[in-house]
C-alpha cells in the first residue's frame, strides 16, 4: 500500500515537472504560429498588395487588413504576456479568515479553530492546505506544477507556463478574446488564397510563399474554433461567477453563493471603469472598490441580503 502511493506520487510529480516543460515548448509554438502569419498576410499577401497599384479597392482592403491585424496581435499579445509574467496570487504568509466564506457561515472563526490540528475532522470549518501547510482562503485550491496554493484558481494553461487564477484570470480571457479575433480575421483574409490552391489556374507565387500562406491558413482555422469553444465556456463561467475547478467540483448549484447576477459577476472580474475592460490592466480606482480583484475576499448572496435590511 505504501509503495503504491510513493510510486503514484512519483508519477504525479513526473506529470507536474512534464507539464511545466511542455509550457516553454508552447510559448515558442505560439510564437512561431505568430511568425508564420506574419509573414503570410503582411509580408506575402496583404503588404504587397498594398503597393501593387493594382487598384484602389485592392489598396483599401489591404489597407483595412493590415490595420486590423496589427491592431489585434498588439493586443493578443499584451494580453498573453499578461497571463504569462502575472502572479494568479499566493496566499499572503500568516493569512487567517475571520469568517468561514467557504461554507457560508456568518459566525467568526475563533482562535482554538485556527490552531487546530488540520486533520482533525472536528473543525471542518477550516481548509487547510497539508502541502503547503497554510490555511486556504476561500475558492482557493492547491496547484501540483505550480506547488503552491492559487488563489481562486481556475485552471493550470501549459500555454502560457503558469496558473490562471484571481489576478490574471481576466487576462487569460482577453487573451481568448483576441486570439479569436485575430485568427478569424486571418482565415478570412487567406481565404481566397486558399481556394485558389484547388483551383486550375497558375497561383503566383514561390513554393514557399505558397506553403507558408497555407499553413498559415490552417493553423489560424484550427486555432479560431478550438478557441471559440474555450471562449463560450469561459463565457458562461464568468456570468455565473464560477471556475473550471468549482464547476468540475459540481459546486455551481442554482444556490451557488457567490453567483450576484451577471452584471455584478462581469465586474468582479473586469471591473467597474469601461475603459479598462479591453485591456488587461485594472484601475486603481477598482483595485480600490473591488476586493474580489485581489483574490482573498468574495462578496456572496448572504452578506449582500444582510446589508440590506
Amino acid at each position: 500500500m505504501y509503495r503504491s502511493g510513493t510510486v503514484m506520487a512519483w508519477n504525479v510529480f513526473r506529470f507536474c515537472t512534464a507539464l511545466k516543460g511542455l509550457g516553454s515548448i508552447m510559448i515558442l509554438l505560439v510564437l512561431g504560429v505568430v511568425g508564420i502569419t506574419y509573414y503570410a498576410v503582411v509580408l506575402t499577401n496583404y503588404g504587397p498588395s498594398l503597393f501593387s497599384g493594382g487598384g484602389i479597392l485592392d489598396a483599401l482592403i489591404a489597407l483595412v487588413v493590415l490595420v486590423l491585424f496589427h491592431c489585434l496581435l498588439v493586443m493578443l499579445l499584451w494580453s498573453y504576456f499578461s497571463v504569462v509574467f502575472t502572479d494568479p496570487g499566493s496566499v499572503p504568509p500568516n493569512w487567517k479568515p475571520d469568517l468561514d466564506e467557504e461554507r457560508g457561515d456568518s459566525d467568526p472563526l475563533t482562535t482554538s479553530e485556527f490552531g487546530a490540528s488540520p486533520a482533525d475532522p472536528a473543525n471542518p470549518r477550516v481548509r487547510f492546505c497539508k502541502k503547503c501547510n497554510l490555511l486556504k482562503p476561500p475558492r482557493c485550491h492547491h496547484c501540483s506544477v505550480c506547488g503552491r496554493c492559487i488563489l481562486k484558481m481556475d485552471h493550470h494553461c501549459v500555454w502560457v507556463i503558469n496558473c490562471v487564477g484571481a489576478l490574471n484570470y481576466k487576462y487569460f480571457l482577453l487573451f481568448l478574446f483576441y486570439t479569436f479575433l485575430e485568427t478569424t480575421l486571418v482565415t478570412l483574409s487567406l481565404l481566397p488564397q486558399f481556394i485558389a490552391f484547388f483551383s486550375d489556374g497558375e497561383i503566383p507565387g514561390t513554393p514557399g510563399t505558397l506553403a507558408t500562406t497555407f499553413l498559415a491558413f490552417v493553423f489560424n482555422l484550427a486555432f479560431a474554433l478550438s478557441v471559440l469553444g474555450f471562449l463560450i465556456m469561459h463565457i458562461s463561467l464568468v456570468a455565473g461567477n464560477t471556475t473550471t475547478i468549482e464547476a468540475y467540483e459540481k459546486k455551481t448549484t442554482p444556490k451557488w453563493r457567490y453567483d450576484l447576477g451577471r452584471k455584478r459577476n462581469f465586474e468582479q472580474v473586469f471591473g467597474l471603469d469601461k475603459h479598462y475592460w479591453f485591456i488587461p490592466a485594472y484601475s486603481e480606482e477598482d483595485l480600490r472598490r473591488i476586493p474580489a480583484l485581489h483574490g482573498l475576499e468574495y462578496p456572496s448572496k448572504p452578506e449582500l441580503e444582510s446589508q440590506e435590511f
